[in-house]
């Protein structure tokens, strides 16, 4: 049960997990249907979950690429690739290859190896029906 009936006959909210109170906790989270959970059991869930991933026979088949994996192409190269497959769109080809290279560098790159925190960018792709948005 989540809720019970305190001395002075109101309701006491309960983990429905642990039966700890709301004032013993710093989150009561209710469902749908009226069961609470505080936040010391989700953390709880989320360790179980997390092992049971790792051990998870299909995880330890899959290899992790490191940064030393991933051969990073220059945005010249990712404009030329771009050029065999994209008729015109000349600048959208430009902008989507420095964003992705921005973006693997920024992802494989540890902050303290740079010194410098690469900034995330947005690209919105603008255009009528059949211009190549998606494709690209």
């Amino acid at each position: 049960m989540s809720r019970t009936t305190g001395k002075n006959g109101n309701d006491v909210q309960r983990c429905a997990f642990c039966g700890r109170t709301a004032s013993q906790v710093k989150i009561l989270m209710e469902s749908e249907n009226g069961l609470y959970i505080c936040d010391n059991c989700v953390m709880g869930c989320a360790e179980i979950i997390d092992e049971q991933y790792m051990n998870y026979e299909g995880f330890k088949n899959e290899s992790k690429l490191g940064a030393e994996d991933i051969n990073l192409l220059k945005p010249k190269e990712l404009k030329a690739f771009l050029d065999e497959y994209v008729i015109g769109q000349e600048e959208a080809k430009k902008v989507l290859s420095v964003s992705v290279y921005n973006h693997y560098k920024r992802v494989l790159a540890k902050e303290d190896e740079l010194g410098v925190e690469l900034q995330k960018s947005n690209v919105l792709l603008l255009g009528p029906t059949g211009s190549g948005k998606t494709y690209l």
